[in-house]
């Protein structure tokens, strides 16, 4: 079956990470992304590195699958024409450039719209397009400083963590994806288009639920607390005898069959464990304990024990663990696309299932792969097209 969004246009003028990211979430489910890039340059992320692979940068390959690639000069009146005419056959048009930036190229919302009424316009900033820090530059580590999620990250008394993957820019993209795909049920609906405005600020205050919950009950702001969970115990991670292991005790049944596959079942009637709040009051007590327990055998050892007392664990894997790990072999999670540079680039599937297609079928385009027969499509004339080239406008 064809991709859920399957006949859906999107014209993509963003670039480096939440904008393409939120375009490749779109392409995965089928829609045709024209990805708009500078004549010559294209998106910054096409020099980020190394790694390369065949001249081409990991990280550009790794958003930008499923795309067509179009190279336009919005600062030429060629250039813009062609990103307007797009748009008037278009059903979403995409953009990340610092507020304001937009309209100063004539493709602002209101210029889009005017091409094109039943548009779907997304504009994703670090601050939103108001406020009193609508012009500051965002990147994601000031966001993720900025949103509070690096505050609660890290080990106590010691600095703050900034996650290892650029969270701030992701969680830009994958809500600015989901107002998009509710936009288009929208119109579907009512024949009218939308304007969306997504700030990677409110992504991340989006995301800090029950942290935020906790602060505003108590007005305490939560501390950093490593891997540690701040209302249930135990739920962290602790040291083996030859690695890591994640231990999650989610309720009290879940300790008492924690306590015999440790060997201390008598923790599940000790009054200072035997109970949630208890192991919370108590952790202090309760911790060192684990410690001692976990580090006499190895991470392998002690996932038999845990498994066979169906209590929740899981080892701590390097990438090089997980993509060896029968489960993601299982639901099939390591694509391999062809491409015609970098050979074959592996990556991972989409994280869902459905009776449509779950859409993977082309690696991230060459610069400009596609800009004539785009163009062709429009109805341009190869002497026009030609042209173009010449003028530098493609």
């Amino acid at each position: 079956m064809p991709g859920l969004l399957e006949g859906i246009r999107v014209v993509d003028v963003s670039r480096v990470l939440t904008g393409p990211y939120c375009s490749m979430m779109l392409a995965d489910l089928g829609a045709d992304v024209i990805k708009i890039e500078m004549p010559g340059r294209g998106d910054d992320t096409r020099a980020w590195g190394p790694p390369f692979l065949g001249g081409e940068s990991a990280y550009y390959l790794s958003v930008n699958r499923n795309k067509r690639s179009v190279t336009a000069n919005l600062k030429s009146p060629g250039g813009r024409k062609i990103v307007l005419d797009l748009a008037a056959r278009s059903d979403v048009f995409l953009e990340n450039f610092a507020p304001g930036v937009a309209e100063d190229l004539g493709l602002g919302y209101d210029a889009v719209r005017g091409a094109n009424p039943r548009i779907v316009y997304c504009s994703i900033s670090g601050f939103g397009q108001d406020g009193p820090y609508r012009d500051r530059p965002a990147y994601d580590i000031i966001l993720q400083g900025m949103g509070g999620l690096q505050g609660i990250t890290g080990e106590p008394g010691r600095p703050p963590v900034r996650i290892g993957v650029a969270v701030a820019d992701i969680a830009g993209g994958m809500f600015a994806a989901y107002a998009i795909a509710s936009a288009l049920v929208h119109r579907g609906r009512t024949g009218l288009g939308e304007r969306i405005d997504v700030s990677l600020l409110e992504s991340q205050l989006a995301w800090l639920t029950y942290m935020s919950a906790n602060y505003f009950a108590t007005a305490k702001d939560p501390e950093r607390a490593g891997s540690r969970h701040p209302t249930i115990v135990p739920y962290q991670t602790f040291a083996t005898e030859d690695g890591h292991l994640n231990v999650a005790v989610g309720n009290d049944a879940i300790f008492r069959r924690f306590s015999a596959a440790v060997g201390r079942p008598e923790w599940a009637d000790d009054p200072r464990f035997a109970t949630n709040p208890a192991r919370v009051e108590h952790r202090d007590e309760l911790e060192p304990l684990l410690d001692e327990v976990f580090a006499a055998q190895t991470t392998e050892a002690w996932m038999a024990r845990l498994n066979e007392h169906d209590v929740p664990a899981g080892p701590v894997y390097r990438v090089s663990d997980i993509v060896r790990d029968p489960q993601v072999a299982a639901r099939k999670m390591i694509l391999e696309m062809p491409h015609p540079k970098a050979g074959t680039v592996r990556a991972f599937a989409p994280p869902f299932r459905s009776l449509h297609e779950r859409g993977v079928h082309t690696s991230a385009p060459r610069l400009g792969e596609h800009t004539d027969a785009v163009l062709g499509e429009l109805g341009y004339p190869p002497e026009q097209i030609a042209q173009l080239h010449r003028d530098g406008a493609v």
